[in-house]
């Protein structure tokens, strides 16, 4: 038992040198970051927003590697199993969250295997009705669902995404029953309710102010805990449901046991990126305000995420499709 106690502690002096020695020469070669997205996303555009820029400061070419898969699981395992080096890292999104609950057969743990490092940005997403519906705001809308029990429909890009769980939120605290439309994507979503065969959709403000302008769908609220400063005029649905607050947020993890030097110089570079007026009005143009945290309360949000939407997909039974 001794020798092994002896062993042990040997291994952990070890790994603790080690590390220290990497994160003190770190980086010496280019570092990937991984989107587990396709190309052309909000994920994927904010991971090319920050990639040369954090490279300026890295002083290595940080290159992004697209791998999309099985709702982002494929990505987000390849980092999960990567060496804990620094030279792999995650740019994840709320979905990395949810998926711990929509998947009991995950691959990988959502919090033991990686290592928080920064959130980069974060926006609420937008409820948009179509301008038959007969209600302006979140308290007519439920009024009118408690009436209706099970007759308005609502549009998502997909069972389990997280405009889909936003609206379950809605239904939930406001103890009422709207029934789910799922698609494959948004544009399809947007395209139905355009068109009056769903009722209402939840998406991002990018893709359902065009058509909000157009006069082809009426915004009904945001899902901040306060309006948005992009859009001030629109209510949030917490000034109807108290409490209520929805966000989708981006950010960067490294696996599990990266060297916490490692974590804290790709932090501080990260913020130093976010603060650049280009890349803020980058993120800006996608409707997500840039900004930074540390990894202890990028851990937490996760966290706090983690557990939220498992209450949500527990109690009202979501499948993925």
């Amino acid at each position: 038992m001794l020798a092994r106690l002896r062993n042990s502690v040997l291994v952990f002096v070890l790994a603790a040198v080690c590390g220290t020695v990497l994160a003190q020469g770190y980086p010496v070669r280019p570092v990937r970051l991984i989107s587990p997205f396709p190309p052309g996303g909000g994920n994927d555009i904010f991971a090319r927003a920050i990639a040369p820029r954090l490279g300026e400061y890295l002083g290595q070419q940080v290159l992004v590697d697209n791998r999309p898969g099985a709702n982002t699981i494929i990505g987000t395992d390849l980092v999960a199993k990567s060496p804990a080096d620094g030279y792999t890292l995650l740019i994840a999104s709320g979905g990395h969250a949810i998926n711990s609950s929509l998947y009991p057969k995950l691959p990988y743990d959502t919090v033991r295997d990686f290592a928080p490092i920064t959130l980069v940005g974060a926006g609420p997403l937008m409820l948009a009705v179509h301008p038959s519906l007969p209600a302006r705001s979140v308290r007519e809308l439920t009024a009118l669902a408690k009436s209706k029990p099970a007759e308005l429909t609502y549009a998502s890009a997909g069972s389990g995404s997280v405009g889909h769980l936003a609206i379950v939120l809605i239904d939930m605290m406001a103890g009422i029953q709207m029934t789910h439309i799922p698609y494959k994507g948004v544009a399809p979503a947007l395209a139905d309710v355009i068109g009056g065969q769903v009722r209402m959709v939840m998406g991002t403000p990018l893709a359902l102010m065009p058509q909000v302008n157009a006069g082809k769908l009426r915004a009904l609220a945001t899902t901040g805990a306060k309006r948005s400063q992009g859009s001030p005029d629109i209510p949030a649905i917490a000034e109807d449901l108290p409490g209520y607050e929805a966000i989708l947020w981006y950010g960067v993890l490294a696996p599990a046991a990266t060297p916490r030097n490692v974590i804290a110089r790709v932090n501080s570079d990260i913020a130093k990126v976010l603060s650049l007026a280009d890349v803020r009005e980058r993120f800006a143009s996608q409707g997500v305000d840039a900004y930074g945290s540390t990894p202890e309360e990028f851990a937490k949000l996760i966290a706090g995420d983690v557990e939220k939407w498992a209450k949500v997909i527990k109690a009202s039974g979501v499948q993925v499709d």
